[in-house]
């Protein structure tokens, strides 16, 4: 395929993922008004439906601008050849091709960054503090932006230079030793986020003794699920959003809720919570989710070896000859839309899993609790109680909540 030829494909793609996804996110959103369930009288009203309208519209209207900044942005680099262009600067000074291909994505993710960091700010202390959610403070918020360059050094970084390593190296074969190293980097990263990675963010306490603990423990004896301890997160230092989840394998599982979570619902609730992780658990989602995530990084790593050392796809770029950077540019333009495919299949899988783990959580403690959960943590947190089908079938890792009602009602 001739390199103009390619172009003119990465911007048909561009263009269409930029246009599918705007118009499915405004479908959703300017959806009529519905009128309140009757699952859900007396947890919300019409106030409370309008301003989680008004909270959906505001982030499609912050979506939309800076979609459109960043497709304009690319579109701008594309047709002028500045990935290219970029590359033909930096060999001026640097020889080493590996050398080469990290510092080329260093500065392309450090100005990215910098270019969305406005962005960044405005919805967390704009946007989220308008609707009574923003809790972190100025000082935490560039904190995290520094540790979040730290760990893209690290691990990113050497990640990165290992692929580079084995592509030079190994040629086209690169694909599924990459891909061994990417699978123990998964399984490493599953179980030791908790105890490495989290706390450089948040702190994580074990569960203090009192009856919520007892409860608990009680549970997870009556259904034979090993739990030496249950963690609580300072998740308030940022959002006031509540959430709870469940890492790692074997011994190094942890399950963790957050302080908001414990704070806006009962023990009842909380319980019932645990209920649906363990159930993740005991139905294997986690397990089967990683082999599913393995399996996808190598198709992802299969079709990039074919597409690696692509000289016509460079100089598509605007480059003046063949770059492995350059061609990783272009690859994950031109997998883009396989990646949503594969994300709504992954998306399927999640939804029916999470509709599992609801009914372990009703078969072994009981439904009403974890739907009493599920309408306070919905409306809290100003869900969408009637989005669209269709954004629902390509977004939505979980079912919307009326489904989940009707289901534990069921």
């Amino acid at each position: 395929m001739e390199p103009t030829t390619i172009q003119y494909l990465l911007i048909g793609i561009l263009t269409f993922n930029f246009v599918f996804t705007k118009l499915l996110s405004g479908l959703n959103v300017t959806r009529k008004l519905p009128a309140v369930p009757s699952t859900l009288e007396g947890y919300v009203d019409e106030a409370k439906l309008k301003k989680s309208r008004d909270y959906q519209l505001a982030n499609f209207r912050f979506g939309l601008l800076t979609g459109t900044f960043s497709y304009l942005l690319t579109l701008a680099f594309l047709v002028s050849g500045f990935f290219g262009w970029l590359d033909a600067e930096l060999r001026e000074f640097i020889q080493d091709p590996i050398g080469l291909s990290l510092f080329y994505f260093a500065v392309l993710y450090i100005g990215s960054d910098i270019l969305g960091l406005p962005f960044d700010y405005y919805h967390t202390f704009v946007i989220e503090e308008k609707f009574g959610f923003n809790s972190s403070s100025r000082s935490t918020f560039f904190m995290d932006k520094l540790k979040g360059y730290l760990l893209s050094i690290v691990i990113g970084g050497s990640l990165l230079f290992v692929l580079l390593w084995l592509v030079h190296v190994m040629g086209r074969d690169f694909w599924w030793q990459f891909w061994l190293v990417a699978a123990l980097f998964m399984i490493l990263a599953n179980n030791f986020f908790s105890s490495l990675i989290l706390p450089l963010f948040n702190k994580l306490t074990p569960m203090e003794d009192g009856e919520l603990k007892e409860k608990i423990m009680a549970y997870a004896k009556s259904v034979a699920f090993p739990l030496d301890n249950v963690f609580v997160i300072d998740g308030s230092k940022r959002s006031k959003k509540a959430n709870a989840f469940f890492s790692g394998f074997g011994k190094r599982k942890k399950v963790v809720l957050y302080d908001t979570l414990i704070a806006q619902h009962s023990r009842e609730e909380l319980v019932a919570v645990l209920a649906h992780e363990v159930g993740h658990y005991k139905k294997k989602h986690i397990v089967w989710g990683m082999l599913l995530g393995l399996v996808q990084t190598g198709l992802i790593l299969y079709v990039l070896s074919l597409l690696i050392f692509s000289e016509p796809l460079s100089l598509a770029l605007g480059g003046q000859t063949m770059a492995i950077h350059l061609n990783l540019v272009g690859f994950t333009m031109l997998f883009s839309p396989l990646s949503t495919l594969i994300g709504i299949g992954m998306n399927m899988v999640s939804r029916k899993n999470e509709f599992e783990a609801d009914d372990y959580a009703k078969q072994t403690y009981r439904a009403e609790p974890l739907a009493e959960d599920l309408k306070n943590l919905s409306v809290n947190n100003l869900t969408q109680l009637d989005p669209h089908p269709w954004y629902v079938f390509v977004n939505y890792s979980h079912p919307p909540l009326l489904q989940r009602l009707a289901n534990l009602e069921k």
